[in-house]
């Protein structure tokens, strides 16, 4: 097939800041970057304080994905980057990475900072030149997303430190069902105070996935189904509390939450009555797996979560949505793909974590043509759009905007605890039949 000359939207989004993210195993490699306190970096030239709340991979890293907040932060910020305190209850883990920070190039914007077990203890002891400009929050999702003493940091952050900018991870919150409305209490709170927030759904900040939605508005179509599929490797997943139900809420709300929220991206708002499911679970014939990294006995059988859970439901505008979730891979890399339909045309996303592709179906060609953009990092987008909107930086007006709000996110929550409830009403609705039919026999 002969190359095809991009667009200029293309070529402007090529042309945004980013850096490579080459597998979801490997991060950016660093020796491709000039070393922090070495370049100049667009902004302002004071000092930029950070607290850290939660010291684990997503903040600083790990060998098995892309996600490091910390690492795009010293690579937007610069020597400009002051981290005043690493929050964590694990003390050792929070030393160990703030050390390592500090026997590095980066140590400029770690040297001066303390670590705290727990939110309130900085609070005390913080000195005013150490007042946040913005607090990144990646503690579990289990101990924040509440209104509740202990599990509230998004609300204490809120009152200690006033507009003060916060980036949280997603999902929002992995809590009982019942807690869901303190999510959104906690929105309203966020909107009130008119606080920056951007919520980290890094998917939506996909040169692909930015690519797709200008599609749609330049030809001004209407979308009429989403169609996703989210595969995970399960043989490497050595948590035992991501396979426990009451500890991790369960795979679709705490994994499926990306595609989900894609869905939303495009689809608008769902009708959350509409929303119906169905699983396959760990103790039908369907659902055994041979190669878990865990002990599941350990786990009550009640709270084992399901191998597969596919779901349907109606959009507020009509359309009409559906995901499925499995857990059936084996070795390392997931299998993941996202479509959009509407007249005419067809969009998949192939593959977002590792190396996204989209394929383009348009009127008039039966074929799907590829897009991709091969030095992308959707981790750096967001975190570089969250630092612009802080700093009222408009050299990319496009480019700077928060694509994801907290209360966004909460909406995105309710629909895969809608997904969750839905299979569980329909899993009883099929062990009652199973049982009347039983007894029915017997009789």
């Amino acid at each position: 097939m002969a190359s095809r000359r991009p667009s200029q939207f293309e070529r402007r989004l090529s042309d945004r800041r980013g850096s490579g993210l080459s597998s979801r195993r490997v991060s950016i490699d660093p020796s491709r970057l000039v070393p922090m306190d070495r370049t100049s970096h667009i902004g302002g030239s004071d000092d930029f304080n950070v607290v850290f709340i939660g010291a684990g991979n997503i903040m600083f890293g790990c060998p098995e994905g892309p996600w490091n907040h910390s690492f795009r932060l010293e690579h937007k910020l610069g020597r400009r980057l002051k981290v005043v305190a690493i929050v964590d209850p694990a003390i050792e883990r929070a030393t160990a990475v703030l050390q390592k920070k500090c026997d590095s190039f980066v140590v400029s914007a770690y040297q001066d900072a303390r670590v705290y077990k727990t939110f309130d203890e900085f609070v005390k002891n913080m000195t005013p030149r150490e007042r946040p400009r913005a607090v990144i929050i990646g503690s579990p999702p289990m101990f924040r997303g509440t209104t509740q003493s202990g599990r509230d940091v998004e609300a204490q952050v809120l009152k200690h430190f006033p507009g003060v900018a916060m980036f949280i991870e997603k999902p929002v919150a992995t809590g009982p069902l019942e807690e869901l409305e303190q999510g959104f209490q906690i929105a309203k709170m966020i909107q009130d105070n008119k606080t920056v927030c951007s919520v980290g759904y890094m998917l939506r900040y996909l040169k692909t996935v930015q690519l797709m939605k200008k599609v749609i508005e330049e030809n001004n179509l209407t979308v009429m189904t989403t169609i996703a599929r989210y595969a995970c490797a399960y043989e490497l997943i050595a948590n035992s509390n991501w396979w426990d139900k009451s500890k991790s809420a369960g795979p679709v709300i705490e994994q499926g939450t990306h595609f989900c929220d894609l869905s939303r991206y495009f689809g608008g708002e769902v009708d959350i009555s509409s929303v119906q499911a169905h699983s396959v679970e760990w103790n039908e014939n369907a659902g055994h797996l041979s190669k878990m990294s865990i002990d599941e006995t350990k786990i009550p059988p009640e709270n084992r979560i399901p191998r597969a859970t596919t779901a349907n439901w109606k959009y507020e505008n009509g359309a009409v949505g559906c995901f499925t979730h499995v857990v059936a891979l084996q070795d390392v890399n997931y299998s993941c793909e996202f479509e959009v339909y509407a007249d005419g045309y067809l969009l998949k996303l192939v593959n977002p974590y590792v190396q996204p592709v989209l394929y383009m179906r348009k009127p008039g060609d039966d074929h799907e043509l590829p897009y991709n953009f091969p030095e992308d990092d959707p981790f750096f987008s967001e975190i570089s759009n969250f630092i612009d909107v802080i700093e009222d930086i408009e050299e990319d007006p496009e480019g700077s905007q928060i694509l994801s709000t907290y209360d966004d996110a909460v909406r995105t929550y309710e629909l895969t605890w809608a997904i969750r409830q839905a299979s569980e009403r329909s899993r009883t609705a099929r062990l009652g039949t199973v049982v009347e039919e039983v007894t029915e026999k017997s009789e």
